[in-house]
């Protein structure tokens, strides 16, 4: 049987509009170059398509202009999806665009409402558990509507705790297979991770922790040679994609796709 947590048959994403030059960021670090931008974007959805995935590719949304990070909207769950309910004023609007893209695969779609909010960057979706951080995005509230509407699906939600000064949880973690994380020893040192096996990003490399398992390949940010290395090393089918564009607007991979098996009809 495979792992439902990273074995997935479908993923969506959305090209990044002209607008993402007003896109949040914590620190200003520069501007994005959008041809870069596109560019880089190209190549990770070459790399999620690779696996023999169906990708659905959304047409840029200039209303929006973090509406690349497309994984902050929902989360998409073998059995059905749940729309999120985005922190930050500007991205509100996001998941209600995004709603109908998901009615095409989903027929159980799941709201988390007002006055809650949690952002698909905060989720951590293992073989056993959703591990669920909250940050400046996401609320203890968000969580436990989260845990509401995933409990008939037999999912167990954890709420855990993103590290001072991180934006979501998964800018310093990812899933590598179903027992193993990728995480930044910032965060692993709170022992939310306690039960798996933890592999560390290598000192300052700690931007690369946000990567992506995707089928047979862990796509990561090119750039961290040491980590890349490491896994590598370890027996991990790695795919390097250029971030720089997306890390100035403080994304990474898992925030530019949703990825999921869609319920066989």
């Amino acid at each position: 049987m495979s792992a439902r947590s990273y074995t997935f048959t479908h993923a969506i994403s959305r090209r990044p509009s002209k607008s993402i030059i007003d896109g949040l960021r914590a620190i200003d670090i520069g501007t994005p170059d959008l041809a870069l931008f596109e560019a880089h974007h190209a190549d990770y959805v070459a790399a999620l398509r690779s696996t023999g995935a169906k990708v659905e590719l959304l047409e840029a949304d200039e209303a929006y202009p973090d509406s690349v990070f497309i994984e902050d909207a929902a989360l998409c769950l073998p059995k059905g999806a749940v729309v999120m309910r985005p922190g930050a004023p500007s991205r509100l609007g996001e998941a209600a665009v995004l709603a109908p893209t998901l009615a095409s695969y989903y027929s159980d779609i799941r709201t988390i409402d007002a006055p809650d909010f949690i952002e698909g960057g905060d989720i951590l979706t293992t073989e056993r558990e959703i591990l669920v951080g909250t940050s400046a995005r996401t609320t203890t509230g968000g969580i436990e509507a989260l845990r509401r509407a995933t409990a008939d699906w037999g999912y167990t939600v954890r709420e855990v705790h993103t590290p001072e000064g991180v934006l979501h949880f998964k800018t310093d973690c990812s899933l590598l297979d179903e027992e193993t994380i990728l995480s930044t020893e910032r965060l692993s040192v709170s022992g939310c991770f306690e039960g798996y096996k933890v592999l560390h990003t290598a000192e300052g490399e700690e931007a690369c922790a946000n990567a992506i398992r995707f089928n047979e390949l862990v796509i990561m940010p090119a750039g961290f040679p040491k980590t890349a290395e490491m896994l590598d090393k370890a027996g991990y089918n790695l795919r390097l994609v250029g971030n720089t564009e997306a890390a100035k607007l403080d994304g990474g991979m898992s925030c530019l796709s949703l990825r999921f098996s869609p319920p066989v009809a």
